[in-house]
């Protein structure tokens, strides 16, 4: 697997419509309580290529995915990105709605990005597998 660095600027992201529409959708119900993170969010749909859901590659990282990442400090972890009512730690499901799970939406295996955690620290993860799970339709 190569890994791809985009130095100064993060990578390119790819969303299906359906998946983006539900996206925006649970980026404005969340915006009065964690207006950050919606934000956040927002922004990486704003950023994305939207593409038809039937041409999603199977390498792209959706809601429902499992996949694992290496973080820069070597450390490998399996997650699986689900939506914000699902999440939980404890068994690996991260909601979309984290620093790292709207860090994660739509990169490509190979791909790194940099990411600040909610203490403020800066850390670069690489997506190395991507399985792709039924993705619940639970928004909230």
């Amino acid at each position: 697997m190569a890994i791809v660095r985009f130095e100064g600027r993060k990578p390119p992201i790819t969303i299906s419509l359906s998946e983006k529409e539900a996206l925006e959708k649970l980026a404005d119900v969340w915006a009065l309580s964690q207006p950050e993170m919606a934000d956040e969010l927002m922004a990486e749909l704003d950023r994305a290529d939207v593409v038809p859901d039937t041409n999603m590659r199977g390498n792209v990282v959706r809601m429902g995915s499992t996949l694992t990442y290496e973080a820069d400090t070597g450390e490998a972890r399996t997650v699986t990105l689900v939506y914000p009512r699902e999440a939980d730690i404890a068994e690996g499901r991260i909601s979309v709605l984290t620093p790292i799970g709207t860090a994660l939406i739509g990169l490509s295996v190979g791909h790194s990005i940099e990411w600040q955690t909610r203490d403020g620290r800066k850390q670069l993860l690489t997506v190395t597998s991507v399985e792709q799970n039924e993705p619940s339709r639970a928004v909230s």
